[in-house]
């Protein structure tokens, strides 16, 4: 099995391990970029936690997560194991009031 199996696999984990996470630039308290702070912004107005990964200061995710997805750009928000998308399509869904029914009913079965 090579690294990138690895990396690849300890994504999946987490990505099954976690109702709701999102991979970004930074953490949800001191963003890298843009698109991650307004991800994160809307986000934390569904008022449920949610996993982060801080993919600058995992460069093997950063690297591997685009395979993974096929998506590739970040952030990517992942809920109940589905990519959603990254920062527009989130914001869309903020819009509508489509991602907080989401998280909510993510937070709802995970707990």
């Amino acid at each position: 099995m090579s690294d990138q199996d690895d990396v690849a696999g300890r994504i999946k984990a987490q990505i099954a391990d976690n109702p709701v996470i999102l991979y970004m630039k930074g953490t949800p308290q001191m963003p890298m970029c843009g698109f991650s702070m307004r991800t994160v912004e809307v986000l934390k107005q569904c008022e449920q936690e949610f996993a982060y990964v801080n993919i600058i200061a995992d460069p093997a995710i950063r690297e591997t997560l685009p395979q993974v997805s096929d998506w590739p750009t970040f952030p990517q928000l992942y809920i109940e194991g589905e990519l959603v998308g990254g920062c527009d399509i989130t914001m869309e869904l903020a819009e509508s009031g489509e991602l907080k029914k989401m998280v909510d009913a993510a937070a709802a079965k995970a707990s």
